[in-house]
């Protein structure tokens, strides 16, 4: 490549970033706004299982963010066992009051961590192989949920770059950052004996569901779908928040992980006295930080 090229290339890369609007600086869209702006396409299905459905969320603003047009992908939580996209919508809200693209995405149900897992992957390879109809920009993908969503999402972004891990992205998408709300990263064997274990039936029953018995009984086939398998310097940069009182994802499974974290891309949230989902003050806190780790890729 000539000097001349590589000059180009960086001078339309500072126009560019001067041009574009930052997260933290955009106001927040009102509801009235939100309306105008958004076209929302419900229960987009992305696989023959009736649980295999999305939303998306397409903005006209996308486009003036620049650098910062990210696609936002949340997962929602429930243990692999329950709930769906419409139960935590609030995780989405903020991303919407800014006007970005976001993609709230179902993932099937009760069939055990690795068949919800290779959901995200399904859903990213079908909004590629049809963005025709969508346009979202797949070469910037934040991947994010909370608790069982934020584990596939974590999973899914830090094993991309692994050869060995098979279930594969296609080409022409690109997970730039993860956003973790209480999600493992390791000790599932622990987490599957909290659950197992617990008083409440449904709690135990999700346990019981977590790994199918015939399949995934070892800590070899556990530790596929632990991220601190995969995490390196490599990786999309990470945000963790998570709580000292968790009684889920309790703190111990995070004590390998966190000293992998690097010190000047990664953030980590640590709430001593915050349990497993965030109360209204500690998300409001959050997706400050949120945004800033955002501004910053």
């Amino acid at each position: 490549m000539k000097i001349t090229d590589i000059y180009l290339i960086l001078l339309f890369s500072i126009i560019l970033s001067s041009c574009s609007k930052r997260l933290t600086s955009t106001a927040d869209l009102s509801a009235t706004e939100k309306e105008t702006v958004y076209k929302v396409l419900k229960n987009i299905s992305y696989g023959s299982d009736a649980e295999q459905v999305m939303d998306i969320y397409l903005s006209q603003n996308a486009t003036s963010f620049g650098k910062w047009n990210y696609t936002i992908v949340f997962l929602h939580g429930g243990a692999y066992y329950l709930s769906d996209k419409s139960q935590e919508e609030r995780y989405i809200e903020p991303y919407l009051k800014k006007g970005l693209n976001v993609v709230n995405l179902n993932y099937r149900l009760k069939r055990g961590i690795p068949l919800a897992t290779s959901d995200l992957t399904n859903a990213l390879n079908f909004l590629k192989a049809n963005n025709g109809d969508y346009g979202l920009n797949l070469e910037q993908v934040i991947v994010t949920g909370f608790s069982a969503g934020a584990h596939i999402a974590t999973n899914v972004g830090l094993s991309q770059n692994n050869p060995e891990y098979s279930n594969r992205l296609n080409d022409g998408i690109r997970i730039v950052g993860i956003i973790n709300f209480s999600g493992p990263v390791d000790g599932l064997d622990l987490v599957e004996s909290i659950f197992s274990d617990h008083e409440y039936d449904l709690f135990s029953q999700a346990g019981k569901a977590l790994f199918p018995p015939d399949d995934y009984e070892t800590k070899e086939n556990i530790a596929i779908y632990e991220p601190i398998t995969y995490f390196d310097p490599k990786d999309p940069p990470i945000f963790l928040w998570h709580g000292g009182l968790d009684d889920q994802i309790p703190p111990v499974t995070f004590e390998k992980f966190v000293p992998l974290m690097r010190k000047d891309e990664d953030i980590r949230i640590f709430i001593p006295e915050g349990k497993h989902s965030p109360n209204q003050k500690e998300f409001e806190n959050a997706y400050i930080e949120i945004f800033k780790f955002l501004d910053g890729l």
